[in-house]
């Protein structure tokens, strides 16, 4: 049989469970304490600005390079022996300046002789003096003299018709008569002829006497308009042939700006507009223009199209073949979301931002960059009008994650 306990016993349990219990409340709620203490203390300090909405002028960033406003390469017109070689790399050239002169004893003297036939033609003609041409055939000596032979010829010939009709003259005489007659109409006719051939011939060696002079001319090789030399490719004494290649010559000022824009702006760049061009050989100082010319079609592989701008050059700083990147303002106006640079945080080609709840707690949501302009950036997708977003306090950039709490230690504008 089991034996019951005696009263103060149980009291004695009783009083044991219960400072138990006492306990155990006390250790939760002096954790449930510590726990909120722990969490203030784990707060980031952030800064805090709102999405609003801005109309802003868009503005076309394209990169491209630089091309000389004009470039040629200068080549022999005839074939010759290089006597001088008057210009290298990096020299200025006026146009017409010479830059390599030919032997020319050869022209010279062809040249010569091919005026020496022009006056033999010139005085089978009958020119003299400063008379360049005939204008009148019928006022040569040749054909004078075969007018008047036929003049002669046919007043014998009328007469003897007369005396014949009569019979006073013999048949004889009469037909000789006429046969003068028409053998002088022939002459005239020949005469007039040969004075035609003769202005002719005349025409020809002229012409000949003209490309022999040219010829003359072509032994001193100019350059065709002002600008530097790229390239010599001569040297004294070197035998050239006709389109050998003897310098290259580049005028820069102004210089051509090739751009490529992409499709989508085709609306925003028309000619005239005024463009800022930057080249890594002078990073702090733009150089402006206008837009000149653009292609008219698209490229099918890159989706872009070729805008050129023309930049004066005097200085000569810009030099063909540089890399640029150009600013092009557009007549385009939007109403766009903008943030701060700082409030975005990029990893694994992602955009994200922070946006701060109404319980001060961070919420990690990713968006859409497009444009950016100046310090700020502008949201395609991911936030909207009104979102309260986080930027970091100085040195708490990596403190801030998704959900954790935050404590607003200032406040900002996105479009400031």
């Amino acid at each position: 049989m089991a034996r019951r306990l005696p009263a103060p016993a149980w009291f004695g349990i009783c009083a044991l469970l219960l400072l138990f219990l006492s306990a155990c409340s006390a250790g939760k709620i002096g954790t449930a304490k510590a726990g909120s203490v722990a969490d203030k203390e784990k707060s980031v300090p952030v800064r805090v600005v709102t999405v609003k909405h801005r109309d802003v002028r868009r503005t076309v960033e394209a990169v491209g390079s630089l091309f000389a406003y004009d470039e040629v390469v200068v080549s022999a017109e005839i074939d010759g022996r290089a006597e001088r070689v008057l210009a290298d790399v990096g020299d200025r050239v006026e146009k017409g300046q010479v830059l390599v002169e030919i032997l020319p004893t050869e022209f010279q003297l062809a040249a010569e002789q091919q005026e020496a036939i022009v006056e033999q033609a010139r005085a089978r003609l009958g020119l003299t003096g400063d008379i360049a041409e005939v204008t009148d055939p019928t006022q040569t000596a040749a054909v004078r003299k075969a007018s008047a032979d036929l003049a002669n010829a046919e007043q014998k010939y009328k007469r003897s018709r007369q005396l014949s009709q009569q019979g006073v003259l013999a048949r004889q005489t009469f037909e000789e008569d006429e046969a003068a007659f028409k053998a002088a109409q022939a002459s005239y006719d020949l005469a007039v002829q040969d004075v035609r051939n003769l202005q002719a011939a005349v025409k020809q060696e002229r012409a000949l006497r003209d490309l022999a002079n040219k010829k003359l001319r072509d032994t001193k090789i100019v350059a065709p308009f002002s600008g530097y030399i790229k390239e010599r490719n001569v040297t004294t004494g070197q035998y050239l042939k006709v389109q050998t290649p003897v310098m290259a010559i580049v005028n820069s000022d102004p210089i051509r700006v090739r751009l490529k824009v992409p499709e989508k702006m085709s609306s925003w760049v028309l000619v005239g507009q005024p463009v800022s061009v930057s080249v890594e050989a002078y990073p702090e100082r733009p150089f402006t223009g206008k837009i000149w010319r653009i292609n008219p079609s698209v490229d099918p592989q890159t989706r872009t199209f070729d805008a050129e701008a023309l930049i004066d050059n005097h200085q000569g700083l810009l030099k063909p073949g540089f890399f640029t990147k150009a600013s092009i303002p557009s007549t385009k106006v939007d109403s766009v979301l903008l943030v701060p640079q700082k409030a975005l945080n990029y990893a694994y080609g992602i955009y994200k931002i922070y946006q701060v709840t109404t319980a001060n707690k961070l919420k990690e949501r990713e968006v859409k960059v497009g444009d950016r302009l100046g310090e700020e950036v502008e949201l395609i997708e991911g936030a909207a009008e009104g979102d309260r977003v986080a930027l970091p306090a100085e040195g708490q950039d990596l403190a801030m994650r998704d959900g954790v709490a935050v404590k607003i230690v200032g406040s900002g504008d996105a479009t400031k």
